[in-house]
């Protein structure tokens, strides 16, 4: 089947759980229970609708989940619940593709508890019994790790990060997972980026789908193509507990809120601007940039044919900035 008969299947599941939605919440006993009080707006349809087919989009374009034969078992993936909008956000749109069989893996909510002073213990564990769902919770002291090492003058995402990959991997391997899931969404990997870019002299981000070190783990991002807007909208509308983060949240001037702000502001001059650098991360033209070990600079020389074949017409096509330009100055024409 391809993606466009997938997305009218899909639309179409979605419009039948919405009739089942809006019944009363005693009669919505054959759908998730996470959505059972869930908004049954045309505004929140929509946007429903609209973060259900991105994440589906993601899962297909990079991958995530394997075609399995008969009879094989399902694999499991570690979703990892923060406390914030993202993670929540992700885990009910995994909840509800599973439900509507567009995702055929087990999935175990994880909590790692690391000990923040003020962090309240009750409401995780109370969400999930409330809402059925299969988690795990683990406690590990970071924050006095991470206190303890990093001045606080300095930011702590770093190893604070690197602290709670190590023991989600642990979690993961111990609970028979195949893959760590976490709520990064399109913002999170342009921030990624020119946080690189400024800061780091590279070209890289957060891949939708990634390999850990030894090779045992995948690290998945479904939430890829999802925009922070429409994901705040969703997370009021279920109204997710959201416990907020006192460590690095509580930290002023980072430099990923300056890029953050960039972002933001860019976005507001030129709605849309956003969506069109998410996509140019995927479409990228070694030919065109300056890296040497990507493409052979060397070798190319007029009258080879080789330039023509390996640039496969990328010389002969306009470029985007001057497009742009020629578009404004000829508007009034």
């Amino acid at each position: 089947m391809d993606v466009q008969a997938l997305t009218q299947a899909s639309d179409q599941a979605l419009d039948a759980g919405e009739d089942v939605l809006r019944k009363s919440p005693e009669a919505n006993t054959d759908v998730p229970a996470i959505f059972r009080n869930a908004p049954s707006g045309v505004e929140f349809k929509k946007l429903r609708k609209r973060l259900l087919r991105q994440t589906r989009e993601a899962i297909e374009d990079y991958g995530m989940a394997p075609v399995l034969e008969p009879g094989a078992a399902r694999p499991k993936w570690l979703v990892c619940l923060s406390g914030g909008k993202d993670s929540y956000s992700l885990l009910a749109i995994l909840i509800e593709m599973r439900w509507r069989g567009l995702l055929n893996v087990d999935l175990i909510a994880c909590n790692l508890d690391q000990a923040q002073p003020g962090f309240p213990p009750d409401i995780l564990p109370k969400w999930f019994a409330d809402n059925e769902i299969e988690n795990v919770i683990v406690r590990e002291d970071t924050y006095s790790i991470v206190t303890d090492k990093i001045p606080a003058h300095r930011t702590y995402c770093s190893l604070c990060s690197r602290l709670r990959r190590g023991i989600l991997y642990r979690i993961a391997r111990e609970q028979g997972c195949e893959a760590i899931v976490l709520g990064h969404h399109r913002e999170d990997i342009l921030e990624t980026f020119f946080m690189n870019l400024f800061h780091g002299g590279r070209l890289a981000s957060m891949p939708p789908k990634l390999l850990n070190d030894e090779g045992d783990l995948l690290v998945l991002r479904p939430l890829a193509y999802a925009a922070e807007s429409d994901i705040a909208k969703f997370a009021r509308g279920m109204e997710f507990p959201i416990i907020p983060c006192n460590l690095c949240g509580s930290q002023d001037g980072l430099q990923r809120e300056a890029v953050k702000k960039m972002l933001q502001d860019w976005e507001r001059q030129t709605p849309g601007r956003l969506g069109v650098m998410a996509r140019a991360l995927a479409n990228s033209r070694p030919s065109h940039l300056l890296d040497r070990s990507l493409y052979d600079f060397e070798g190319l020389r007029p009258g080879t044919g080789a330039g023509a074949a390996a640039l496969a017409g990328e010389a002969e096509e306009p470029c985007a900035a001057s497009l742009a330009m020629t578009d404004k100055l000829f508007a009034n024409e």
